[in-house]
Order: C-alpha cells, then sequence, then structure tokens
C-alpha cells in the first residue's frame, strides 16, 4: 500500500513540476520572443507545454537520469578493484566481442 502511495505521489509531483514549468517557459515566451522577432506571436498554455515537450525530447531525451550515476559509481569500483591482468582480460574480452564490427568496416572500405 505504501509502494502505491509513494507511486501516486510521484506522478502527482512530475504532474505539478510539468505544469508549473510550461507556465514558466509561456510567461518567459510571452515575455522575450515578441520583443525581439519580428512577427512572433505569444504563445497560450498549451503550445508552451508542447514546446517544452518538444526540447525535451531534441535535447535531453526521456532517459531516467536516477539510477546511470549508481551503475556508472559501481563499475568504477569494480574496475578499480581489478589487479593490471584482469584489466588486461577485460580489455581484451571487450575487444573479442567488437573486433567483428571494426573487420566488417574495414573490409567494406577497401
Amino acid at each position: 500500500m505504501k509502494y502505491k502511495l509513494m507511486k501516486l505521489l510521484r506522478v502527482l509531483l512530475v504532474a505539478v513540476i510539468a505544469a508549473i514549468l510550461g507556465a514558466v517557459v509561456m510567461t518567459l515566451w510571452n515575455w522575450v520572443m515578441p520583443g525581439l522577432y519580428f512577427g512572433i506571436n505569444a504563445i497560450d498554455y498549451w503550445h508552451a507545454l508542447a514546446l517544452l515537450v518538444l526540447c525535451r525530447i531534441l535535447v535531453g531525451g526521456f532517459r531516467g537520469h536516477g539510477r546511470g550515476g549508481w551503475h556508472e559509481r559501481h563499475h568504477w569500483q569494480k574496475w578499480q578493484a581489478m589487479t593490471p591482468e584482469e584489466r588486461e582480460q577485460f580489455c581484451q574480452n571487450r575487444k573479442g566481442m567488437f573486433g567483428h564490427r571494426q573487420e566488417s568496416t574495414e573490409n567494406k572500405s577497401a
């Protein structure tokens, strides 16, 4: 039950933040853009929200940022715990996994 409540609160928080950001984008656009460029009109709230989503898609994407930091630290800690021989073996295994791609691109260009 507590998990469902936390999920609901998280969804509500995201909705509130999106609503606030949409209002901020609308206000900034209507304050700055019509004065800077001739022919640009003021936008309403829904256009501002759509512009915010478009910018997020083009610049930031919709990937999660929370897990990446933990995974990067975890892999870094594993790398630090390896001996030089284990690191060399790891690098050789990685080259073996991706070596066929490099060879195939070299053959195509020749």
